[in-house]
């Protein structure tokens, strides 16, 4: 029998303070629970039920996490989701640093004040995709660690380190670097498919309800703005930050992926 103390203590952890507190964070799926186990974090808990555990032993054996077997209704009474799966994962949450010079020369996204955590996660998805290591997030913005946005990376969140930092610091310490340049989303940029684009520099997405901050805005030297098609048609106000993040990703990759003769656009 599951105890009412693990149920209790597990159910905490979907609360901000909580997992702060205890330093972890938990996911379900199996997608999920194999991404963790391959990845360098370190799992404290994993449950799941007697399928899962046959179905896996041999991915367990190196796994020093404490295992219990799990009955599908208590599974039920931790989940999260609405229709819960077959295995729990529990793990610590990861501590990441960076270095100005190492980020220098990669390209990275900054975060202004997100609050929809299923952007978050999607966004993470994106940069994993796309090849973006680090993602900077304002922090106002919403929490990592929230279930829904572990949920919506798709393991993503085991590949992509997010760091919660104050902008202006973080953008000082780069503006003087040469050749590094920090790009912004606006409606009134320059429109994204004609602006020369670097390999290195910061892209600063903005809030879904405000865009990017006043007082980040002076920080910024290259404005992008992604057009509407065709030009001068009424259309939506705007795009969802995930949706703009993937199409300015895009771009910036674009510009740099070597074509069949390997030159590049």
């Amino acid at each position: 029998m599951f105890s009412k103390n693990k149920i209790k203590f597990i159910n905490s952890l979907k609360k901000t303070k909580y997992r702060d507190l205890q330093n972890s964070f938990f996911a379900e799926g199996e997608k999920l629970a194999d991404e963790l186990l391959q990845s360098g974090i370190k799992i404290t808990n994993i449950l799941a039920t007697k399928d899962w555990l046959e179905l896996n032993s041999q991915k367990l054996n190196n796994c020093k996490a404490e295992i219990d077997e799990i009955s599908e209704i208590d599974l039920q009474k931790i989940s999260s989701l609405s229709t819960p799966n077959k295995v729990f994962v529990i793990a610590e949450q990861p501590k990441y640093a960076y270095e100005i010079d190492e980020i220098s020369n990669k390209l990275s996204l900054l975060l202004d004040d997100i609050n929809d955590p299923g952007n978050l996660g999607t966004i993470i998805r994106i940069a994993d995709w796309f090849g973006i290591e680090n993602i900077f997030c304002t922090p106002t913005s919403v929490d990592l660690y929230n279930p829904k946005v572990v949920q919506s990376t798709m393991g993503a969140i085991c590949r992509v380190k997010v760091h919660y930092v104050d902008f202006e610091i973080l953008l000082n310490s780069f503006k003087n670097i040469a050749d590094f340049n920090i790009y912004g989303t606006f409606l009134e940029g320059k429109t994204i498919y004609d602006e020369p684009l670097s390999e290195n520099g910061f892209i600063i997405m903005g809030s879904e309800s405000h865009g990017i901050s006043e007082k980040i805005k002076p920080l910024i030297n290259k404005k992008l703005f992604i057009p509407n098609f065709p030009v001068g048609k009424k259309t939506s106000e705007s795009l969802n930050i995930s949706v703009a993040t993937a199409i300015t990703c895009s771009e910036f990759r674009r510009r740099t992926f070597p074509t069949q003769s390997g030159k590049k656009p």
